[in-house]
């Protein structure tokens, strides 16, 4: 399994990749523990830093959420490296999240600066934006404006009724642009929340992580509901008529390894990982290319895609964690 997964990382490396698409992939190597390979990869992430403050901008002129997923690799670059151009790309990202991003009406960060669809304003919320913000946001020590940006996606997005995220709303309109349980999207959440969690316990907050590692639990298993017996889930999590899809599969699998590594989450919850990480483990080709998943570049039909390479390293690495 070590080599398949080797075989996984080069093949993402050879991905082309836009602000979010890098920072996952960056972030997915420094929780494999691949400092040859997350440094540099922060280390261009900043070389290509829009003079606003945005990481690894290359073809995200309207990602405003997206960079930030770039932030922790910078961070944690610094205090391996000790080289302050790691720290500065880090505190510049940091700037424009607290005084550039365009905000909604109640102070949550926008994930875009346009709208993609007609009728919509640009102040939308997407659900893929509480893995890319909170997380850098906590482990830079921004921990109350962490949990105050988790709170937004759960009062604009958050259905009550499913325990899951709806996908895009205008916040302006308080109309949906994707009114749909997308799984990738509820899994990008879990990810989110668990990295917050984890941040926030190193942290002191001993009762924010608790309640923030609650909900997480909650989500899981609302997700888990909807999982199909060979451990992946529709890409609508509700519509069985939509395709199979194996990346919320695997970040579900990953937020479930290091849940239980760090004492959040459940042992029990292990079998739905397990299942998962087997399945989409036999969907690897001989190039390393995971099929079967949500895929680029508009990720409303099957394809490939970096992100369900990034969070297959991150199962794999957290999984190998757990292993006797």
């Amino acid at each position: 399994m070590a080599g398949e997964t080797e075989s996984v990382i080069k093949t993402m490396l050879a991905m082309q990749r836009h602000p979010w698409e890098q920072g996952v992939c960056a972030q997915a190597l420094y929780e494999a523990g691949r400092e040859e390979l997350w440094i540099p990869m922060a280390h261009d992430a900043i070389m290509r830093q829009s003079r606003d403050g945005r990481l690894g901008m290359v073809g995200g002129e309207a990602a405003v959420s997206d960079p930030a997923a770039n932030g922790e690799v910078c961070l944690r670059a610094f205090e391996k490296t000790g080289d302050p151009f790691y720290r500065m790309g880090a505190e510049r990202m940091l700037q424009y999240l607290k005084h550039g991003a365009p905000r909604t009406a109640d102070g949550i960060i926008c994930h875009n600066n346009v709208s993609f669809e007609e009728g919509f304003s640009p102040c939308q919320l997407w659900i893929d934006g509480l893995y890319m913000v909170p997380p850098f946001l906590a482990v830079m020590g921004e921990t109350d404006e962490a949990e105050t940006q988790i709170r937004g996606y759960i009062r604009h997005l958050f259905d009550d009724d499913a325990g899951l995220f709806f996908h895009i709303i205008d916040t302006e309109s308080g109309r949906f642009v994707r009114r749909k349980h997308w799984a990738t999207g509820n899994g990008w959440a879990l990810l989110g929340l668990g990295r917050v969690t984890e941040a926030l316990a190193e942290q002191g907050h001993g009762t924010a992580a608790e309640e923030i590692a609650c909900f997480q639990r909650r989500l899981l298993d609302a997700m888990l509901r909807y999982q199909l017996a060979d451990g992946r889930f529709h890409d609508i999590l509700d519509a069985p008529e939509t395709f199979v899809d194996g990346t919320s599969a695997m970040m579900m699998a990953a937020a479930v390894y290091r849940g239980i590594y760090h004492g959040y989450i459940d042992s029990s919850r292990r079998i739905a990982a397990e299942t998962a990480y087997r399945t989409v483990s036999e969907r690897i080709d001989a190039y390393g290319l995971i099929h079967e998943v949500c895929g680029c570049p508009d990720f409303t039909s099957e394809g490939t895609s970096a992100e369900a390479q990034a969070a297959f390293v991150m199962a794999h690495s957290w999984r190998e964690r757990l292993m006797p």
